[in-house]
């Protein structure tokens, strides 16, 4: 019996954005989109469909991609079908334009419960645009399943998943019962480059599209249980010290000086 994997991902701004680019309207709490530097597809979510497209190569498994949000740009959406996933599901509406991360838990949910059931449910370990790290594991809370984290290889076998996770000085090999909500990270290794095979069945296929009255939720029930109260660029600044000296010897000895009056050496 095949595998069913969903694997959930995020429409982000591009990190590789110029700083000068990047601009803040604090009228809104909203990051200004940079004309001319389309969205992206979260990094670590790309990693997420890595590790469900080996596991599709190495067995019978079929990858559902679910994203929620508003303004999908379908070039930048379509990638993971390109790189080899089987369907893309997205709940599109304006009201999941700017959304907390308990409200997307709450619409992921819907949607797993919706395209389900689902063996593995993957994510990226976090999203490039808030770093939060919040969903997976909200979503693991919410479904009333087990979550394994940091993953940099999964072997799914009869009835559980063997996963190593990441750790600063090595590895951890841990095993859970199916389903589970598992977030990947970059120690998995680059995700894949979409073929031109791919990309070409990726143009012919839709992605099935889902609207707040599908999945049984209103707007009431997504408001934010979070209050951003400001979001801003912070100001840097910085001063410098020119250190010079008659010679190179001269301008280090006193550089020296200059560092232990300071209490840096």
């Amino acid at each position: 019996m095949a595998l069913r994997i969903a694997v959930c991902v995020k429409q982000v701004p591009d990190p590789e954005t110029p700083a000068s680019a990047f601009k803040v309207d604090e009228s809104v709490n909203r990051v200004v989109p940079a004309p001319g530097v389309p969205p992206v597809v979260n990094g670590f979510d790309l990693h997420a469909v890595e590790a469900a497209l080996r596991i599709k190569d190495a067995g019978d498994a079929e990858v559902i991609v679910l994203a929620v949000g508003n303004d999908f740009v379908m070039d930048v959406m379509k990638k993971p079908l390109s790189m080899g996933a089987d369907a893309l599901v997205l709940a599109e509406d304006l009201v999941l334009d700017d959304l907390d991360a308990v409200s997307t838990v709450n619409v992921l949910a819907a949607m797993i419960e919706k395209s389900g059931p689902f063996d593995l449910i993957l994510g990226g370990r976090q999203a490039s645009d808030w770093d939060q790290a919040h969903v997976p594991l909200g979503l693991a809370e919410k479904l009333g399943l087990p979550c394994v984290t940091l993953a940099r290889n999964i072997d799914p076998g009869d009835g559980v998943v063997r996963v190593e996770r990441a750790l600063t000085d090595g590895y951890q090999v841990v095993e859970a019962p199916v389903p589970v909500v598992i977030t990947v990270s970059n120690e998995l290794g680059e995700a894949r480059y979409p073929t031109l095979r791919g990309i070409m069945a990726a143009s012919r296929k839709q992605p099935e599209r889902l609207t707040l009255d599908d999945l049984g939720l209103n707007a009431e029930a997504l408001k934010p249980a979070l209050t951003l109260r400001r979001l801003f660029i912070p100001e840097s600044e910085s001063q410098v010290e020119l250190i010079e000296g008659e010679d190179e010897a001269d301008a280090g000895r006193k550089l020296a000086l200059r560092l232990r009056e300071l209490n840096l050496i």
